[in-house]
């Protein structure tokens, strides 16, 4: 039913595209025809990349690609022709303007000889045909253009070095001797049909030139089996830090097998934290670091339990949690969490879409507090779907915390 909805509403915004790229900007013929077929063909190709790739085939990245991209692509060509309605209708309007003609009729001068004056007659019903087609054309390269623009731009930053974003957070808990930890916080890497091995070789080398103490992953690493992505994985073993690399599950990762890629990021070095926390110490003094399986466990009968994580510990000291979501700390308040820290919003991604992150996560990026408890949404180092990433760049976060904040 969701493809079904989903092909349906891009068939929408093809024809929509079609209309006005395609039809009003070309004369019944060959020209109308051949743009017809091409948009049709783009069409099957993104909805090929939405499903195909999913299966796991040889023509993942083949198929993948072009569909993403011209999902992208038709994304931004709506949105920035239904804003440029706005002016097609003024424009249309001053043209039916203009279109007011000359009516010759007699009038007596004082010789007697009539003498053609003008009169004006009603606005003309329609707009002539060859500006018509100057409008729709203008405004359909205009619309083009300027789409082509925010995708080659939206690639360059999806495809580019994610950011060291460096996050200092106060927590009142923290023994003075803690004061400086710093956690590299990643999320979202998304391997998968567009991005392979040479991307997670990247973010490895970029978390270890920090020198952090600890390594957060925090869900949807894969976007596949560890068949398939095993080896694009297999880097997240040279990641190095003081205590460790820590993991814990995002909802892609229930959809690609949650067991089987736990059991290889063990055998990477990469510890799963599945509803659990640890003590991590440091000159005598000690935080709580916990992770909860993402929500979408439920499904799989892998459901975050926050009292099996958080409960019974000492109180006298934080607690960082480590939650995929960041609408899963209205939960991990009730528990008395400091620190959550997540992923899985990108950002936005594709801005405007960004408003309607909102409408179910608390946190689209950046910290914010929820019900007492500080989030960290990172915008993640990866992107799903379209190899675009516009308002909300990727990156690699360095939280460190601190007894005091200093600025």
């Amino acid at each position: 039913m969701f493809v079904l909805l989903l092909a349906v509403v891009l068939g929408a915004a093809h024809y929509y595209v079609w209309k006005r790229v395609v039809r009003d900007t070309t004369l019944p013929g060959r020209a109308r025809r051949i743009g017809t077929v091409v948009l049709v063909v783009l069409y099957v190709l993104m909805m090929a990349a939405l499903s195909v790739t999913r299966l796991g085939t040889s023509f993942d990245a083949v198929i993948g690609w072009p569909g993403y991209l011209w999902l992208a692509g038709a994304y931004y060509l709506v949105l920035l022709l239904a804003v440029l309605e706005v002016p097609r209708l003024l424009l249309v309007r001053a043209a039916r303007r203009q279109q007011r003609v000359p009516v010759a009729v007699g009038a007596e001068v004082s010789g007697g000889a009539p003498e053609a004056v003008a009169a004006p007659v009603p606005e003309a019903p329609g707009v002539d045909p060859g500006r018509r087609l100057f409008i729709a054309r203008s405004l359909a390269v205009a619309g083009g253009v300027a789409a082509a623009g925010v995708v080659g731009y939206g690639a360059t930053q999806a495809l580019g070095d994610p950011r060291i974003n460096r996050v200092p957070i106060a927590l009142g808990k923290l023994d003075p001797r803690l004061s400086g930890y710093r956690i590299a916080v990643v999320s979202d890497i998304h391997l998968g049909p567009l991005l392979g091995r040479s991307h997670t070789e990247r973010l490895v080398r970029m978390i270890n030139e920090q020198q952090v103490d600890l390594v957060a992953i925090v869900g949807d690493l894969v976007d596949g089996t560890v068949e398939r992505l095993g080896e694009a994985a297999a880097p997240l073993r040279d990641l190095t830090s003081t205590h460790g690399s820590f993991f814990v599950t995002g909802n892609h990762e229930y959809y690609s097998g949650a067991q089987p890629w736990l059991t290889e990021l063990e055998r990477l070095g990469v510890n799963p934290l599945r509803n659990e926390r640890l003590a991590i110490e440091r000159a005598g003094a000690a935080f709580d670091l916990a992770g909860v399986n993402d929500v979408n466990g439920e499904s799989f009968d892998d459901a975050p339990d926050y009292a099996r994580a958080l409960d019974g510990r000492d109180t006298s000291r934080p607690v960082v949690l480590l939650a995929h979501q960041p609408v899963q700390a209205r939960e991990a308040a009730k528990h008395g969490v400091d620190l959550q820290l997540s992923g899985h919003t990108h950002g936005g991604q594709m801005f405007p879409f960004h408003l309607l992150v909102g409408l179910q996560q608390p946190v689209r990026s950046g910290l914010e507090t929820v019900d007492g408890t500080q989030v960290y949404t990172s915008n993640g180092a990866g992107f799903w779907g379209p190899p675009v990433r516009v308002g909300a760049p990727p990156e690699i976060a360095v939280v460190e915390l601190r007894h005091n904040f200093a600025g």
